[in-house]
């Protein structure tokens, strides 16, 4: 049994002239005597609840999760240095200026790792086994193909400096992350502890940062894990809650908490930190579904009364706008089933309505962004 109050993070140990952290395993029963933490359980669950019950009454939800999705991989590769901002990650790889590619190559390979490890969790559970999946395809044909896609390091890393000799953190030798990643997968999974599935993944995010088995990837992969425990443990019915724009907003805080758990034993902090998190952005995706809604219901009404006989087009592009806000007029041709021409007018017709704007300021190979829809993720 572990006493949250008394917990001990771990020990260093030596070789070849540098210490690296050893974590303690996880998989046993958590007990707190901290008030504070029990209310900060009830609020962010009561406000995840609320989340998944709005997001049930919203028609067409799905239309919506992939704007989620790309905010999520926008953010998370932000946090570890990437620059593409969310229209970009809508676009073509030869429609990205030639020195954010790479940026775009990360964020787009974050968006295809997600949306392929929500498919995959109705057939396998949160494991090794589906994080080194997601993992390989995170990787893929981008800046870390050549750090092991898919497989945990048989290397030493570091977090912060140039090496090992200035590192800010080295994370336990490659000989002992089999035995803590099943350590830490046995904890995700025993029905034995009585946990409260909330507190459960703080901490499992806390140890797999802590472990950190990849040479490359590992921040976005822990993050990415959140999302995944909550759909998987039936708390949201829809991978709609991400925690990296909160980890954000103050990255250095974020470090410090999961930090201060391994140089102070201060794991109640970090829980406290992290519930924190979960009912804020819990209310702030409430409050931009409500946008969204708000959004298409105001521009559904506009198009009903002024489009005459381009509105049965215009409602079919304005959808699919919502599930990717970034169009041209041959797209546009083809979501509408229309001739170029006829897809150039009604292009035409709803930037005038200021529902997009172009981007390229170029009379050929226009592209075009549904401005609005983008603005109620950025405001939030």
């Amino acid at each position: 049994m572990i006493i949250l109050e008394k917990y001990q993070a771990g020990h260093y140990e030596k070789t070849r002239g540098y210490h690296y952290f050893v974590p303690s395993q996880i998989n046993d029963e958590w007990i707190w005597t901290t008030p504070t933490l029990n209310r900060l359980l009830e609020r962010a669950a009561l406000k995840l609840g609320e989340l998944n019950s709005f997001a049930r009454l919203v028609p067409n939800i799905d239309l919506f999760i992939q704007m989620h999705v790309a905010k999520e991989a926008v953010i998370s590769s932000r946090i570890e240095g990437t620059r593409t901002n969310i229209d970009e990650a809508f676009m073509m790889y030869d429609d990205i200026r030639p020195e954010r590619r790479n940026d775009w190559l990360e964020v787009n390979n974050y968006i295809k790792a997600l949306n392929q490890a929500i498919i995959e969790l109705k057939e396998l559970p949160l494991s090794s086994r589906l994080i080194k999946k997601t993992h390989r395809a995170l990787l893929a044909s981008a800046r870390g193909e050549h750090k092991l896609p898919g497989e945990y390091r048989s290397s030493q890393n570091w977090i912060g400096g140039n090496s090992l000799d200035d590192a800010v953190y080295i994370p336990p030798a490659h000989g002992l992350i089999d035995s803590l990643m099943n350590d830490l997968e046995k904890f995700i999974h025993n029905d034995e502890i009585r946990l409260p599935s909330l507190i459960r993944i703080a901490i499992a995010h806390y140890q797999f940062e802590s472990i950190h088995p990849f040479l490359d990837g590992n921040g976005r992969i822990g993050r990415l894990m959140i999302t995944l425990f909550l759909v998987s443990e039936g708390i949201l019915d829809k991978p709609l809650l991400y925690l990296s724009s909160f980890f954000e907003k103050n990255k250095g805080l974020y470090y410090e908490n999961l930090s201060n758990v391994r140089t102070r034993n201060d794991m109640l902090q970090w829980l406290k930190y992290f519930l924190t998190g979960l009912e804020q952005t819990s209310a702030v995706t409430v409050s931009t579904l409500s946008g969204i809604l708000l959004l298409k219901e105001n521009i559904e009404k506009d198009i009903r009364a002024t489009f005459g006989r381009r509105t049965d087009s215009a409602l079919r592009l304005m959808y699919e706008l919502f599930r990717n806000p970034v169009t041209t007029v041959e797209q546009a041709a083809g979501i509408c089933n229309l001739s170029f021409k006829a897809a150039n007018s009604l292009v035409g017709q709803m930037q005038k309505k200021q529902y997009i704007r172009e981007l390229t300021g170029q009379s050929r190979n226009r592209i075009f962004i549904f401005e609005q829809y983008l603005r109620v993720f950025e405001n939030r």
